[in-house]
């Protein structure tokens, strides 16, 4: 058993991580900002933690990490107002990376998307550049951190069934339901072999398990 933190707690790719965490017999803490969701958050079996991502400094990110043997980000500000992409993908993102080494906390685990690097390629007038901007520089600080971290690029995000396959590196859209990316996360934090990956990853035919192997 593990005592996991989900940052973001009340999304839907993470309501889905903490039933399936819960049900494996981890004790999960979901943050999230709507006290209004707490009944929801604890019917998945998780212990729903209210506060601000976004406006909570490095201390109070580092209190609310204490404790815990994982951290799971699957926290965003949802688009529309670059100011708030950057201040909760990159900035709070990066703040609560700093905190779980500050608490000590050394297995982190990031939700982030499949074209998440430097080339991304989203031209600075795109209104998506912002949060690809965002999520690489949040990668990039995870990935230079000394966290035992994992990043996970899942595609295009669907409300499709659950399918337990996905193909790692896919082309193009690399479409995936979401089921499948909380199935990939419970997965990942089971197992510690995927600590320092990168994995970007769709829909496909290799159950997840083998695809995670490889």
């Amino acid at each position: 058993m593990a005592r996991v933190l989900t940052f973001g707690g009340h999304g839907k790719v993470a309501l889905l991580l903490e039933a399936l965490l819960a049900q494996r017999g981890h004790a999960v803490t979901a943050v999230i900002r709507n006290p209004a969701h707490e009944a929801e958050v604890a019917a998945t079996g998780a212990v729903p933690l209210v506060a601000d991502v976004e406006t909570s400094d490095l201390a109070q990110l580092t209190n609310l990490v204490a404790g815990n043997d994982v951290v799971v980000w699957s926290a965003g500000a949802g688009g529309g107002d670059p100011d708030r992409t950057y201040a909760v993908d990159r900035d709070a993102a990066i703040r609560s990376m700093d905190a779980a080494t500050a608490a000590g906390v050394r297995r982190y685990i990031m939700v982030s998307w499949i074209g998440s690097r430097a080339d991304h390629g989203v031209p600075p007038d795109n209104s998506f550049f912002p949060y690809a901007d965002a999520k690489w520089a949040a990668d990039a600080h995870l990935q230079a951190s000394a966290l035992d971290w994992t990043i996970l690029g899942p595609g295009t995000l669907t409300l499709d069934p659950p399918t337990g396959r996905i193909q790692v590196d896919p082309t193009g859209r690399g479409e995936v339901s979401r089921a499948d990316v909380a199935a990939v996360a419970a997965a990942v934090v089971d197992d510690p072999a995927t600590a320092g990956r990168s994995i970007r990853f769709g829909n496909g035919d290799q159950p997840i398990a083998d695809a995670l192997r490889g």
